[in-house]
């Protein structure tokens, strides 16, 4: 019966060791810093959504989850309740304009704001996919 007790308890100190190592390894592990990362690849937004529309599955393979940077001409700067979000256009679409689309970091709201449509702008931001009709980067910034 003794030997029955230490071999329960100690499968109960492993899940508990085990628990605390996810909590702390994975769970709880620090996010990185998009805006001080450095660029995988720069290129033109035109060019790259260029390359997904015209080649889903490669640009797919070849962007998805890397850190980009794109420049061009900005078309829109909307807010959407607390989120900024830069536009790049180069096609109407059945639901409005088609490109890449900045989801930018808090951090970066006011300088987003403060610029017009029609300028040319450089932005970093972390590919994420597409829509169907837009490039979508996240946690962006202006380099």
């Amino acid at each position: 019966m003794k030997t029955w007790k230490i071999v329960l308890l100690a499968v109960v100190v492993l899940g508990i060791i085990a628990a605390l190592l996810v909590y702390f390894l994975v769970y709880n592990k620090p996010h990185p810093d998009y805006a001080t990362m450095d660029p995988d690849m720069e290129l033109p937004a035109e060019q790259l959504y260029r390359d997904f529309v015209n080649d889903e599955q490669r640009a797919h393979e070849r962007y998805n989850g890397k850190v980009l940077q794109v420049q061009g001409q900005l078309a829109e700067v909307e807010q959407v309740d607390d989120m900024v979000i830069l536009s790049f256009v180069f096609e109407e679409g059945m639901f409005g304009g088609e490109g890449v689309r900045c989801t930018m970091l808090e951090s970066y709201k006011e300088e987003a704001l403060s610029l017009a449509a029609g300028t040319h702008v450089t932005v970093k931001g972390f590919c994420t996919g597409f829509t169907g009709s837009d490039v979508i980067l996240e946690h962006s910034s202006i380099p």
